[in-house]
């Protein structure tokens, strides 16, 4: 992807299956036009503050939404959370926690943080796309977005 500004909805992921599976999912939908992958924490911070390969981006063209999984490289899916809602440049962007935690814990985290939502991951493949399409429809159709 060239446009960095357009894009539409970011995955955090660094397990290529699951960001194969997602972006299959909103293929299904027609809703993968404008989507990034980034594979680790420092990509997504990098991505969302406009550094590193990501410097000509500008802060004014937010993704809708933002689907970050908790167990990530070089930064945790809650730390990178907590950097994005602290911002105010970044704050109101929607951020979907998908992961298959179900430990009350970071439950409890991710919700203190700001999170928008938390989706544990389905095992089963057919589950996974539905809800991963499911997802990609509230967020980029029926969520109004604040600009």
């Amino acid at each position: 992807m060239e446009d960095f500004n357009a894009v539409e909805i970011l995955i955090v992921e660094d397990n290529p299956r699951d960001a194969e599976l997602t972006l299959r999912a909103l293929k299904k939908n027609n809703l993968a036009n404008n989507i990034l992958v980034a594979q680790d924490g420092a990509e997504a911070l990098d991505f969302f503050f406009c550094r590193g390969k990501f410097a000509k981006r500008s802060f004014t063209n937010p993704p809708k939404v933002v689907l970050l999984d908790l167990k990530l490289p070089k930064v945790s899916g809650l730390e990178v959370l907590k950097i994005v809602k602290e911002d105010k440049r970044t704050s109101h962007i929607p951020i979907v926690v998908v992961t298959s935690s179900k430990q009350e814990p970071d439950m409890k985290e991710a919700y203190a943080l700001g999170v928008n939502s938390y989706v544990v991951k389905p095992v089963d493949f057919d589950q996974f796309i539905n809800a991963m399409s499911s997802l990609g429809l509230y967020w980029l159709l029926v969520n109004e977005p604040l600009k």
